[in-house]
């Protein structure tokens, strides 16, 4: 699955959301030697007991600068209070590589804007329920943390 091979899509960071996307909805109901591969596999467990994960989070690259990717929103509740995230969990990536991602963030973190990823808290990411829209194609690199229960 590394960007050596083949791609579906013409897109190694749009083939790879997709299948983490699959793999997650394939484990969960809920809508809206670290690698991405380790990753999925965690996710769907090597046995018949369910391990309790449910999320790959991901950490994405902008092509232009290679800049971590900062997502921004807010809760329909709090429209208020703007939140952002480098994490994200994927919902979809559709065939032409449009993807919704849900902002990943620890409910212990008081910082609602960290400016870089080593500084926002990961201890306890969770589904925050804001959900972005993004091109995958715009996208470089993708690095996947191991496998989480993020509800």
């Amino acid at each position: 699955m590394g960007c050596g091979e083949d791609h579906k899509t013409g897109s190694c960071v749009c083939d790879v959301l997709r299948d983490i996307a699959r793999a997650q909805r394939d484990i969960t109901e809920f809508e809206c030697d670290t690698s991405c591969e380790k990753s999925i596999s965690d996710l769907l467990g090597e046995t018949e007991v369910r391990n309790g994960l449910d999320t790959v989070p991901v950490l994405l690259y902008c092509k232009d600068g290679c800049k971590p990717f900062k997502g921004f929103g807010a809760h329909p509740r709090n429209i208020g209070k703007i939140k952002s995230s480098f994490f994200f969990r994927v919902k979809s990536v559709t065939k032409d590589c449009c993807a919704v991602l849900e902002l990943l963030r620890d409910p212990n973190d008081s910082d609602p804007n960290p400016h870089n990823p080593v500084e926002q808290h990961t201890k306890h990411l969770r589904t925050t329920g804001i959900c972005i829209t993004v091109d995958v194609k715009c996208f470089c690199h993708v690095t996947c943390l191991p496998a989480i229960s993020a509800f």
